[in-house]
């Protein structure tokens, strides 16, 4: 009888390997679109240092426009409100973007605005961003 050798197994394909990688890769994206995304609850908090000069109540203007609604407006469009002339000309509409940018350093990003004060931690604005999108219907309004 002759000698057996044992059974190989056939070699794996290096396929698998770089599936496992780009399916790691795409988690780790959705993960950090996810936590950019934001929080609207931690952004509700985040909104407290802004109170003092906004409102997220519809037409309650105080020092700063109201913010409800603000993502997808054009800037310096609330009525009876008096903008700087730097907000009045901008061609600026509030995305995500723009409001990041704004909230950062709003002098930096629009000079001449009268709005100085920023966010204390610029990580918030996602936080802060997802609470702004979520004020867009009146209460009582949602289906």
């Amino acid at each position: 009888m002759k000698d057996r050798q044992p059974a190989r197994h056939p070699r794996r394909s290096g396929a698998a390997v770089p599936l496992s990688a780009a399916l790691a890769a795409l988690l780790a994206g959705l993960a950090a679109a996810e936590a950019h995304a934001g929080d609207p609850v931690a952004g509700e908090r985040a909104f407290r240092q802004c109170v003092a000069c906004h409102s997220v109540e519809p037409g309650q203007n105080k020092v700063g426009p109201y913010l409800f609604g603000v993502v997808g407006r054009q800037a310096g469009s609330v009525e009876r409100f008096r903008y700087s002339r730097a907000m009045r000309e901008a061609e600026i509409v509030w995305d995500e973007e723009n409001l990041a940018a704004y909230l950062k350093d709003p002098r930096g990003f629009l000079p001449g605005t009268s709005m100085a004060i920023r966010l204390r931690n610029p990580n918030d604005a996602p936080d802060l961003i997802a609470f702004l999108k979520s004020l867009t219907e009146e209460p009582g309004t949602a289906e």
